[in-house]
C-alpha cells in the first residue's frame, strides 16, 4: 500500500491535472490511496467566499461562488468527454450543498461557516480528477473522506477521533488488493452532527500521514513543484542545495523555525509507525528527492529560514521587579488563548522580548492584555533569520548589513531578528 498526496500546485490547471495521471500510471499495479487537495487558488476564493457571506453581503458571496463553479465546469470540459455528464452531476450536488448555505443568514461563529464552505473546495477538484483518471483507463474508487474521518466540533483546526476515524477507514480501504487505487481529499473532516471540519495547518498533508498511519503503508509520497527538500527557500536563494536525507526529528526542528517543509503533526503519525515520507517532484517525477525517515541526518549544509512581517514586544516589569515564573505563566496563557506561537523569546532580569508574526488584531489584544502585567512596546516590519548547521562564514554572509535588534544562538541554531 501507497499513500500519494497532490497539493494545489499539482492540480491547478489542466496539463497539471494530466501529468498526475501520468505518475498515478506509472504505479496503478500498486494499492494506493491519493490524496489531492483544492486546485490553485481555490482555498482563497472559498474563503473570500465565507468572509463575504459572513459580513452579511448575500449576493456578492453567489457571485463570487459562481466563479469558483465556472472554473471547474470549465477544467471538466477540458477535461473529459464520456464521463462529463456524470462529473457534471457530482459537482452540482457539491454547488447545490454551498449554495443552499449562502442563500441563508449566518446565525453562528465564522469558523463554522468557513469550514461549510472552504471544504468544497476539495471535493470539487477530487470529483473532476476521479473522472478523468477514470476516462484515461485509470479505475479508481472515489471517497468522500468526511465519511471517513470524525473529528471533534473545533472548526479550522479539528482534532482526529483516531479510533472512529481507523475503524472506519481500515472497513472502507482494503489495502491488501493489489491495482486497487483510492481517490478522497485532504484538509477535511466531519463531526458526529454530519457538519464539515478543516483540519487546520497543512490539513492535507497530516491527511495523508493518517491514512498511511492506519492502513501501515510501506511509504507516503508527497509530490511538490520543487526537486525536494531544499536547505533555504530557491526564490531567494538560486543556490539553494537539494537535501536527499532527513530524520524526522530534524524535519520537525525545521518546521518549527518556519522552513516551508512537512508540519510536525504531519511527521508524527509517520514517526510512529517507522513510515518512510518521500518528497517528490510532480514535474519531474523521476528524479530522487528527499526521503524522510527515522535515521539521524549527516553532514548537513547549513538550513536558512527567513520570516518577514515580524513583530517584536518589548514588555518591562512595570515596578523593577524581577521577571519570574508568576508573569511568563500569565504570559504564556496569553499565547493559548490568543493561539499565537512565539518564534522566538528572550529573558532578562526585568524584560521579556518576544517576536511572533505580525497578525494586526492578534498582537493588538496580545499588547493590550499583557499591559495589566507589563510595560508593552511593540516593534513591526521586522524580519527573523534562522540558520540550522550554521558556521561562522554563513552568519557573515547573511548578517552583514543588517541592523540586528536581537540575536539568539545554541550549538545547532543561530536566531537574528532584523530591521
Amino acid at each position: 500500500m501507497k499513500v500519494f498526496k497532490f497539493g494545489g500546485a499539482s492540480v491547478n490547471s489542466v496539463e497539471r491535472i494530466r501529468n498526475l495521471a501520468g505518475i498515478v500510471k506509472l504505479y496503478e499495479k500498486d494499492s494506493m490511496v491519493v490524496i489531492i487537495s483544492a486546485m490553485g487558488k481555490t482555498t482563497n476564493a472559498l474563503e473570500k467566499v465565507a468572509e463575504t457571506f459572513y459580513a452579511g453581503k448575500k449576493e456578492e458571496a453567489l457571485q463570487l461562488f459562481e466563479s469558483v463553479k465556472h472554473n471547474h465546469i470549465n477544467t471538466s470540459k477540458y477535461l473529459l468527454v464520456t464521463h462529463f455528464n456524470e462529473c457534471l452531476a457530482q459537482l452540482s450536488d457539491f454547488f447545490t450543498e454551498i449554495e443552499w448555505l449562502l442563500h441563508d443568514k449566518p446565525v453562528r461563529g465564522f469558523d463554522y461557516y468557513y469550514d461549510q464552505i472552504v471544504c468544497v473546495g476539495e471535493l470539487l477538484s477530487t470529483c473532476i480528477i476521479s473522472h478523468y483518471l477514470n476516462e484515461v483507463n485509470i479505475a479508481n474508487e472515489w471517497l468522500d473522506v468526511r465519511d471517513l474521518i470524525r473529528t471533534d466540533n473545533n472548526f479550522r483546526d479539528a482534532s482526529i477521533d483516531w479510533q472512529i476515524t481507523t475503524d472506519k477507514i481500515k472497513t472502507t480501504v482494503n489495502c491488501h488488493l493489489t491495482s486497487k487505487i483510492y481517490l478522497t481529499q485532504g484538509f477535511i473532516g466531519c463531526t458526529d452532527d454530519n457538519e464539515s471540519t478543516t483540519l487546520g495547518r497543512e490539513g492535507s498533508d497530516y491527511t495523508a500521514a493518517v491514512f498511511a498511519n492506519i492502513l501501515q503503508a510501506g511509504s507516503l509520497s508527497i509530490w511538490k513543484d520543487v526537486e525536494g527538500v531544499m536547505n533555504a527557500d530557491p526564490k531567494l536563494f538560486p543556490d539553494a542545495q537539494l537535501i536527499s536525507e532527513l530524520s524526522f526529528t530534524e524535519v520537525i526542528e525545521m518546521a518549527y523555525y518556519g522552513a516551508q517543509v512537512i508540519h510536525p503533526k504531519t511527521i508524527k503519525p509517520l514517526q510512529n509507525k517507522n513510515i518512510p515520507l518521500y518528497v517528490k517532484c510532480f514535474l519531474d517525477p523521476m528524479l530522487p528527492g528527499t526521503v524522510i525517515h527515522k535515521k539521524n541526518s549527516s553532514n548537513l549544509p547549513p538550513i536558512i529560514v527567513i520570516k518577514k512581517n515580524q513583530a517584536l514586544l518589548n514588555l518591562s516589569s512595570q515596578d523593577f521587579s524581577f521577571v519570574g515564573e508568576e508573569p511568563m505563566s500569565k504570559l504564556y496563557q496569553l499565547f493559548s488563548k490568543l493561539k499565537m506561537r512565539p518564534n522566538l523569546i528572550q529573558t532578562g532580569a526585568i524584560n521579556v522580548q518576544v517576536c511572533l508574526d505580525f497578525r494586526e488584531d492578534k498582537i493588538g489584544q496580545l499588547a493590550s492584555a499583557a499591559s495589566d502585567l507589563f510595560d508593552v512596546l511593540v516593534e513591526k516590519e521586522l524580519s527573523l533569520l534562522t540558520i540550522r548547521h550554521y558556521n561562522a562564514a554563513i552568519f557573515e554572509e547573511l548578517t552583514k548589513g543588517k541592523d540586528i535588534v536581537l540575536t539568539q544562538r545554541s550549538a545547532q541554531t543561530v536566531q537574528v531578528l532584523y530591521r
